[in-house]
């Protein structure tokens, strides 16, 4: 009787060409993230010694540039559609508050306007933005 050997297969799993693949990924990705910019409103906050930092995200930003236009996030808001465009603004999950960032050579009348609005929205409170000296 002649006993048969077990045959063992050597399957070697070949990961050149998936280490390829990674690395050209990675290149890809490292490349493409480097032209992406991000989009701003070019303001100049005004300066006060007591600010304060805090990064919550449970607000909403109201955005007053020098030339008197409103923006909420990145929409043009017209003044008279302020209010409601705030009430739906805080209708977001974990949006409570409300944001003014304001140019330092803005209109005071609109920041008056603004944080009005925001009373009336039903904002819990109004922050307002400014830059330590």
């Amino acid at each position: 009787m002649a006993y048969e050997r077990k045959r063992h297969s050597n399957v070697v799993l070949n990961l050149t060409p998936l280490i390829d693949i990674v690395f050209l990924l990675l290149v890809f990705f490292m490349l493409t993230a480097h032209f992406i910019e991000e989009q701003s409103i070019d303001i100049a906050l005004p300066k006060a010694t007591s600010a304060d930092s805090s990064e919550l995200d449970e607000f909403v930003e109201v955005i007053l540039t020098p030339d008197g236009l409103l923006h909420i996030g990145e929409a043009i808001v017209p003044e008279d559609e302020l209010e409601e465009s705030i009430r739906g603004a805080l209708h977001a999950p974990n949006k409570r508050f409300v944001r003014l960032r304001g140019d330092h050579g803005a209109q005071f009348g609109k920041a008056v306007k603004i944080i009005d609005a925001a009373r009336n929205a039903g904002a819990e409170s109004l922050d307002i933005v400014t830059v330590q000296p």
